[in-house]
């Protein structure tokens, strides 16, 4: 692992595959909705190293950035950050939406099969990124903030707003981290270093939503099957791209 460098980063590496532990028992856990016994984010030594290599590269403020590999709270660290993996896809598989879950399951032919293959995509590397990383940060607030849910999507609205200095659900956490958000000038700078094109109009002035208009006015999460269904194929869609992005990047 020391010695595999980016150009050996593989797109259609599935993180699940060298979590401990991860598919074991898997849908008996969660109350039968389904959970791994550990977290590829922490977990993945594989998504760890990409991690490295890929934001190891100069930033859009001329600084290079040399991420090292720690563990625990270091798991990757640069100057006086420390940093965390973040998956940017959700599946909602909350005891909270539990209802609505059950009307997926019956809609869906093989639904086990079906989220397992989502999984298994969406922990690839386009599924992933890097936040800064403390008690209360932007991986921990966006999943519990009642107008984001965890939805990448508004969380990248939230980040475009913070450029321009307007409100967003997410605001104060964002402004915690500054100093990160600096490294990258602006939104487009942002966008580019992590490869989100796909999440963004061409101009970079708006957010493609996944799911309705990215108002933060009621709960985000989807009210239909059809709904549900529709993101994840967003999701899914939007992972290939940016794999796909990262592919041509390192070649």
């Amino acid at each position: 692992m020391e010695n595999l460098h980016k150009r050996d980063i593989d797109i259609q590496f599935d993180f699940t595959t060298d979590t401990p532990r991860y598919w074991e028992n898997f849908w008996n856990n969660n109350n039968g909705l389904g959970a791994g016994n550990n977290d590829p984010d922490t977990s993945s030594k594989t998504l760890q190293k990409y991690h490295q290599l890929l934001w190891s590269k100069k930033l859009p403020n001329g600084e290079n950035m040399e991420l090292s590999i720690g563990s625990g709270s270091n798991y990757l660290t640069w100057k006086n950050f420390r940093f965390g993996s973040d998956s940017i896809t959700a599946s909602f598989r909350y005891e909270r939406y539990r209802n609505m879950i059950e009307e997926i399951k019956n809609a869906i032919p093989n639904y086990q099969s079906f989220m397992e293959n989502y999984l298994r995509k969406s922990y690839t590397i386009g599924g992933e990124t890097i936040f800064p990383k403390w008690h209360g940060g932007i991986n921990q607030s966006r999943g519990c903030n009642p107008f984001i849910k965890d939805r990448w999507d508004l969380t990248l609205e939230c980040i475009r707003k913070y450029y321009i200095d307007e409100p967003s659900p997410l605001y104060d956490t964002l402004k915690k981290d500054k100093e990160f958000f600096d490294l990258f000038v602006d939104f487009k700078g942002y966008v580019d270093f992590f490869y989100m094109q796909d999440c963004v109009s061409s101009d970079y002035e708006s957010v493609v939503f996944w799911l309705g208009n990215g108002e933060f006015l009621q709960n985000p999460l989807p009210k239909t099957v059809d709904e549900y269904i529709h993101w994840i194929n967003c999701n899914m869609d939007f992972v290939k791209q940016r794999n796909e992005r990262i592919q041509e990047a390192i070649r």
